[in-house]
């Protein structure tokens, strides 16, 4: 087992400085942020003192060497327009998407599965069908679009939900969370369910091929037999037999969901981490868009190791592969 971990935690590091190297050569290659930080009327002297100042005059290759130097001590460099450290405006922004991303999480488990299982346990059934008709248009249906209907149904028309913002916050081991109070739970709910919608699909799609395919085994016919109840059967048979799979897809998607996030962020105006680098972007403040990209990888880098090393625990099989290969 600790070969396994120690094998997996050396690919984590040559994936992490891989990607390093693609972010900063990706980002650094596009635009000029000089054009953005300085007035059009400044002299070239000024102009010269500006690009050596953020030590945009060194070569391409020497910049990188200088960022992975200081990343290593934690430091990304400084923000252009904020002038604080790239990597602390990111953590900064970090519990609000980290808030918003968890919550999706959980409304897709708690509304996925049990409409999952019942269009698994009742394909033929009206609601079954109605359930994966409505599974198709979670996949299908822009985020955005669906935020913006969200805002104008809920918020415009009927005043239920406010349409922005995340409305008050309370510490909770330290860290700043809406989800404690009730005006912080209105404002966390449309942006949740928003950005939930993807994944409550898929959970319903997961569930219900799972479900189908283990009413078909051997143990729970051999359960029938015995004349256990229904209840019990799809209780202890069948969502215990399913549950790994959609946990292992649910813990994936975990990563995709605070990179995508960006764009219910936007639409929700939610002050997260996708709407800082939104504003990034826009002025091409380059340490604040690789802290924000190489945050996101090592978010990846860690779902993906605690995923491996549990399915090793739950099955020994795969480690023995790996360590073989």
């Amino acid at each position: 087992m600790l070969v396994f971990i120690i094998r997996r935690l050396l690919q984590s590091v040559v994936v992490l400085l891989v990607m390093s190297l693609l972010v900063f050569v990706g980002v650094y290659a596009i635009g000029n942020p000089i054009d953005m930080l300085i007035s059009p009327d400044a002299d070239q002297l000024d102009r010269a003192r500006t690009i050596a100042a953020f030590g945009l005059d060194k070569p391409l290759w020497q910049q990188y060497l200088l960022f992975l130097k200081n990343a290593l001590s934690g430091d990304m460099g400084r923000s252009f327009a904020f002038s604080a450290p790239a990597l602390t405006l990111v953590i900064e922004r970090m519990p609000a998407t980290m808030e918003l991303a968890v919550s999706a999480m959980v409304l897709s488990i708690l509304l996925g599965l049990p409409l999952g299982l019942w269009a698994g346990l009742r394909p033929d059934g009206l609601a079954g069908k109605t359930i994966m008709a409505m599974s198709i248009l979670g996949f299908s249906l822009p985020t955005f679009w669906v935020g913006l209907m969200l805002i104008m149904i809920f918020a415009v028309q009927l005043g239920w939900l406010p349409s922005s913002g995340r409305g008050p916050t309370q510490l909770l081991l330290g860290v700043p969370v809406s989800f404690l109070s009730p005006d912080g739970l209105r404002h966390l709910l449309m942006p949740a369910f928003n950005l939930a919608l993807f994944n409550i699909a898929l959970v319903i799609r997961l569930t219900r091929a799972g479900a189908q395919e283990a009413l078909l085994q051997d143990y729970v016919k051999f359960a029938r037999a015995k004349g256990l109840r229904n209840s019990r059967i799809i209780g202890v048979h069948v969502l215990k037999n399913i549950l790994i799979p959609i946990v292992t897809v649910i813990a994936l998607q975990f990563g995709s969901v605070i990179a995508f996030a960006i764009v219910t962020e936007s639409v929700f105006a939610w002050p997260g981490m996708g709407k800082l680098i939104i504003d990034s972007i826009r002025i091409l403040d380059r340490p604040v868009i690789v802290a924000y990209l190489m945050v996101i990888v090592v978010i990846f880098i860690v779902i993906n190791l605690v995923v491996d090393v549990a399915y090793s625990l739950l099955d020994p099989r795969v480690r023995l592969a790996d360590t073989k290969g």
